[in-house]
């Protein structure tokens, strides 16, 4: 079976939110393995409240969560979200959430993911026909992976053959850092360039100028731990120039990659 992938990607300041949480990764069932990228799963038990940051990546979530002591259990689809996530977490809560791969969750769903995008919209209203999830509350992580699995398999999904192209096409600009261009990755893939921006519209649920935008930044927020010379990097990722770099992680996260890179070594 795949195993759940172990990169900390656009996660800000990966290391402190480990300090204070509980994060991991699972697998989903083989069934699923072609459109879910993993369960996540987070608990948390804080004497003072914490707010976290994720610049996320071009995929859709289903979110199950209970945010503090005597709060309601909650249910939302989250759409790809373009702009810095922040949530504060305080007291004692856990998530329990589904990554679909990017281009995927249209299988589940029947719908375009577009309308979600910036969005969080209740479970029932996005999926209505997946059943009732109250019942991972206090589950064992591998018990309430098991559920998940269940209630998604439930909906029979079937990929066509235009889910499979997108997260095709997605999964290749996530890895191959060749891919710069939107027109080159059009004419790869034997599209027009219109053709291949309303396929990521209609199937990723933003276009694919924005999915390239996006992984370079992950890569470059990342690596943003070590020693970097970000001239060099900003060549290795297909930037014009470093002033190109600053400003596109700085839009992502709201600092410089010199002051990020200060910030978490402290």
């Amino acid at each position: 079976m795949r195993q759940p992938r172990r990169d900390t990607r656009g996660i800000v300041d990966p290391a402190e939110l480990m300090r204070r949480v509980r994060f991991r990764r699972l697998a989903p069932a083989a069934g699923l393995a072609g459109l879910v990228e993993h369960h996540w799963f987070v608990d948390w038990d804080l004497d003072e409240p914490y707010e976290q940051h994720v610049v996320g990546h071009p995929a859709v979530n289903l979110v199950v969560m209970r945010t503090g002591d005597g709060e309601p259990v909650t249910a939302e689809v989250s759409g790809v979200s373009r702009h810095l996530f922040s949530i504060k977490l305080a007291e004692r809560g856990w998530v329990r959430g589904v990554q679909f791969r990017p281009g995927a969750f249209r299988a589940f769903s029947g719908a375009s993911p577009a309308p979600l995008t910036d969005r969080r919209v209740p479970l029932a209203r996005a999926l209505p026909s997946l059943g009732t999830v109250a019942a991972l509350d206090g589950l064992p992580d591998e018990q309430a992976a098991a559920l998940l699995d269940g209630l998604l398999l439930g909906l029979r999904p079937e990929p066509d053959e235009q889910v499979r192209s997108a997260m095709e096409l997605a999964d290749r600009v996530r890895h191959d850092r060749g891919v710069r261009r939107v027109d080159d990755l059009a004419r790869d893939a034997g599209l027009s360039t219109r053709s291949l921006q309303r396929l990521f519209t209609e199937y990723v649920g933003v276009s694919p100028k924005w999915v390239i935008l996006r992984y370079r930044v992950h890569e470059a927020i990342e690596r943003a731990g070590g020693a970097v010379d970000w001239a060099v990097l900003a060549a290795e990722l297909g930037y014009s120039d470093q002033a190109h770099l600053v400003r596109e992680v700085t839009a992502a996260i709201g600092m410089s990659p010199a002051a990020y890179a200060a910030a978490i070594s402290r």
